[in-house]
């Protein structure tokens, strides 16, 4: 994969050395997002390869001004019926699983606004990293006057508690990103976007050098956790079993490097 756009060039796909970077380009809008925004970030999470030629999904804005401010308003104008609210909800639900069920890991690198679905997606992230100007919130219940589906209100409590997200949806405050790092929404503040994707690099290179069973089985784990879904026979056979687990215990001994295979 060298270089992809969606339709107008609202989405954006290149990848260099194993390093996917998908970015939102919609500036004049602060990359509100439309349906094949949507789709084209689920599309590529459901498709990339496991086999570990690439090392990661780096999702960001294409500028400092937004990672994504939301669902374009422009998709709600012919709701008319409780089977369209429904429709939607579950259209979104099924992106953001694409997210999180990604075989390799996903890195939120957020600069600006990341409110409404934008937030959704960062939160749907495995990692999430954002620069001193960032903003994150739900700020529809002075806005909008919708809510979030049963998922996506989990996604968030098992993130942040369920305080806080009362706090953050009844409030509609704009969390700014040194308060969203100490509330567990972020993990580093990077003083700009510039600094914000290099570091996303970084952590993207990192994370190609780690065992991508391992990886996958704690996505697993940790979505089954929040779904209140029980059993891990599949995935610990898995891990236990594998040429990766061999590899890492005969690297170990020999006080080398593993190679790992993602087998």
């Amino acid at each position: 994969m060298n270089q992809a756009a969606s339709v107008e060039d609202d989405f954006l796909v290149s990848e260099d050395n194993g390093i996917i970077r998908a970015q939102f380009n919609r500036p004049r809008t602060r990359n509100a997002l439309t349906f094949e925004m949507y789709e084209g970030l689920a599309d590529l999470c459901r498709n990339v390869e496991a086999d570990g030629s690439v090392k990661a999904i780096i999702v960001s804005g294409s500028d400092e001004r937004a990672f994504a401010a939301g669902t374009d308003m422009a998709q709600f104008r012919d709701f008319s019926t409780p089977e369209d609210a429904l429709a939607y909800e579950k259209k979104i639900e099924g992106i953001l699983e694409a997210i999180e069920t990604c075989p390799v890991p996903t890195i939120a690198a957020i600069s600006g606004a990341c409110t409404g679905g934008g937030a959704g997606i960062a939160v749907a992230c495995d990692l999430r990293i954002a620069s001193a100007d960032a903003r994150f919130g739900f700020p529809i219940a002075r806005t909008l006057g919708n809510c979030l589906s049963l998922a996506n209100y989990a996604r968030l409590v098992s993130l942040i508690g369920a305080g806080r997200v009362m706090d953050l949806i009844l409030m509609a405050r704009l969390v700014p990103a040194e308060e969203a790092r100490a509330i567990g929404l972020i993990s580093e503040v990077l003083p700009d976007h510039a600094a914000v994707m290099a570091r996303a690099g970084e952590m993207a290179e990192t994370l190609g050098g780690h065992a991508p069973l391992t990886m996958r089985a704690t996505k697993t784990a940790l979505r089954r956790i929040r779904r209140g879904e029980h059993g891990d026979s599949d995935f610990v056979v898995q891990c236990y079993t594998s040429e990766d687990f061999k590899e890492g215990m005969e690297a170990f001994l020999g006080k080398r490097a593993p190679v790992w295979k993602g087998r």
